[in-house]
């Protein structure tokens, strides 16, 4: 049975720190892409981080690139997101989820960089994140 589990989050002040694991379980890790979006009340569900299959690239959306950093253990099989220089705007439910492959794209050129992860097939429950201003 597939299983991701998300945990770590929580509430921080602005200009913090939070580190978010996510515990994998009943599938190869190597197999799928991975990555983590996320979602705020009434808004779209944004991507944040992908890592291709077999570890070929990270990719990063730019509302967090140079702040977050998606790390895997393959031993441990987890995955973990250390995210820096927390904003207001960064509270959310943070989600871990794999598929298929990463897309790394942008509308327009010179536009900001966005991130998904392609072929999602599962995604944790999710952990809240809170940053206060």
């Amino acid at each position: 049975q597939v299983q991701l589990v998300e945990s770590g989050g929580g509430l921080v002040q602005t200009g913090g720190s939070l580190r978010l694991s996510c515990a994998t379980s009943g599938f190869n890790l190597d197999n799928y892409a991975i990555g983590w979006f996320r979602q705020a009340p009434g808004k779209e569900r944004e991507g944040i981080s992908c890592i291709r299959r077999g570890d070929t690239s990270t990719d990063y959306a730019d509302s967090v690139k140079g702040r977050f950093t998606f790390q895997k253990d393959h031993a441990k099989k987890m995955v973990y997101l250390q995210m820096n220089v927390l904003k207001p705007e960064d509270t959310a439910v943070y989600y871990c989820a794999i598929g298929s492959g990463c897309d790394y794209y942008r509308y327009r050129d010179y536009g900001d960089y966005h991130v998904r992860l392609l072929g999602m097939e599962n995604w944790g429950q999710g952990t809240q994140v809170t940053v206060s201003s």
